[in-house]
């Protein structure tokens, strides 16, 4: 995707240091503990569903509290802050009955988020962005819901489409200067969003710098949809995004081999946003701002990283701690191509087709003698 302007303008940044992403928003907002009136405020008070927990509305109910996290980040040292929108789609607001806000919702976050970069920016005279955050939703398009219907699906990739493009639009129109794809643990939800996305940039909008960042779930390194980080990486290289990388679930020191094959992987600029380490038995995180950037200082020596930031159990002190412990490294180069001359295909594992390859075959089951059922739907003329 190319995005002249800003786009460029953070390129020039990242050439000659390492960036800053913001910490968890979740994370303070759990702080404030508000009870269910505070999530309602006045415009929602005779509601019929339940509201507390949903984040997002308290741009709207608490705008206050949304602007002072945001600026407390920015304030610490982080060149991005992401909107409050990570459950920002109808899909997912759907659960608490307020689809009909969702365009509203993405813009007043994004116009929250500006207006604390914008102070900022007048009160440090460094340039500070807002990145437009997509989160992954409560759906998938990749795993049945139902353990009896394996084939079973809850949403299209069509409907997926149609609400990441209203997402969309609600945060660029509220000035978001990025757009982020974030903690995807399904590919094609993933890939609904970046096609929803090249739609409007093609239709309605100039293009912003597009951000994509995977979770990988567990020590296996693969998605919850079961790729690994290098066929991850196939899968959404088509839309050019600035910037690739992983995000929560996993610590920094878990994190660190997949995020090093990941930059191994990729032209694109690494961004890494790790938890404050793995949640302990009550759900909370234990790394303190010290021990996380010290985790983090050792990515950023090895030249692993190029943005870097906080997930689940961060804080505006987190990413002080490493602004403080990174800036004394330089960012990653990028590498200028990866496997030049070669297909780069991808299932649930990466797929290089290169020159050495004489013979390749696909599809190795579709054949008449390697199932019956298979050779009857052929005999049928039954090609679907």
């Amino acid at each position: 995707m190319k995005c002249p302007g800003v786009g460029m303008e953070i390129a020039k940044t990242l050439e000659g240091r390492i960036m800053l992403f913001d910490g968890g928003m979740g994370t303070m907002i759990q702080k404030l503990k508000y009870d269910e009136d505070e999530f309602r405020g006045e415009e929602f008070k005779n509601h019929s569903k339940s509201l507390k927990g949903n984040n997002d509305l308290l741009t709207i109910t608490q705008p206050d509290a949304i602007f002072k996290i945001h600026k407390d980040y920015l304030l610490a040292g982080a060149d991005f802050v992401e909107t409050n929108t990570f459950s920002g789609t109808r899909v997912a607001q759907a659960d608490y009955g307020l689809q009909h806000i969702v365009y509203r919702l993405n813009k007043e976050s994004a116009e929250l988020a500006k207006k604390a970069a914008k102070e900022v920016m007048q009160e440090t005279g460094v340039r500070r962005y807002v990145a437009g955050a997509l989160g992954p939703t409560n759906r998938t398009l990749s795993i049945s819901p139902s353990v009896e219907l394996p084939e079973f699906r809850n949403i299209t990739f069509d409907e997926l489409v149609e609400a990441y493009i209203e997402q969309a639009k609600g945060l660029l129109d509220g000035g978001a200067d990025v757009l982020i794809v974030e903690t995807i643990f399904d590919t094609l939800n993933a890939k609904a969003a970046l096609y929803g996305i090249q739609l409007i940039f093609e239709t309605e909008y100039e293009p912003v710098p597009v951000f994509v960042s995977g979770t990988i779930v567990d020590k296996s390194g693969r998605t919850l949809s079961g790729q690994t980080g290098e066929a991850f990486i196939i899968s959404v290289s088509h839309v050019k995004p600035m910037c690739l990388g992983l995000n929560c679930a996993l610590g920094a020191t878990e994190m660190r081999p997949f995020i090093e094959a990941i930059g191994n992987f990729t032209p694109a600029y690494v961004i890494c946003y790790p938890n404050a380490g793995l949640p302990n038995t009550f759900g909370d995180y234990d790394e303190t701002p010290e021990m996380m950037s010290a985790h983090l200082a050792e990515f950023a020596k090895d030249g692993l990283l190029n943005i870097v930031g906080g997930c689940c159990g961060t804080t505006p002190e987190h990413i002080k701690a490493i602004k403080e412990a990174v800036s004394i490294y330089k960012p990653r180069v990028p590498p200028k191509t990866i496997h030049p001359e070669a297909l780069l295909t991808s299932g649930l594992e990466p797929m290089i087709m290169e020159k050495h390859l004489l013979f390749v075959n696909i599809g190795e089951r579709c054949n008449v003698a390697g199932s019956r059922r298979f050779a009857k739907l052929i005999a049928n003329n039954k090609y679907e």
